[in-house]
């Protein structure tokens, strides 16, 4: 049995896309050790988010570049349901009629 699932690991990461591969070569253990900072989805997300409010395109793409665009997207997704309900709670209005006003869309 465990040589069938060995077979099916390598099998799939023969297969994988080669930036994949890459990724495995980078230095692995806890972020307080020396070397280059250590991006999480958080830390990529916000400072994405606030390089695009500051329309600064090049800070914006750096982070982006910092995790895969699927983490980025559920990190800008989480901010984005934070922001909207902090919002919320100091306007003391419901978070869809927040998401709504900030999108510049009528009342519904």
């Amino acid at each position: 049995m465990h040589d069938r699932i060995r077979q099916i690991v390598r099998a799939w990461q023969e297969r994988r896309p080669q930036e994949w591969q890459a990724q495995e070569t980078l230095p692995k253990g806890p972020a307080h050790l020396p070397g280059p900072r250590r991006h999480n989805l958080f830390d990529a997300a916000a400072e994405y988010v606030a390089a695009c409010a500051e329309d600064d395109e090049p800070r914006s793409d750096e982070a982006a570049g910092w995790v895969s665009p699927e983490a980025l997207s559920f990190g800008v997704t989480e901010l984005a349901c934070r922001a909207v309900i902090a919002l919320a709670r100091e306007r003391d209005e419901s978070p869809r009629s927040v998401a709504r006003s900030l999108l510049g869309l009528p009342a519904a």
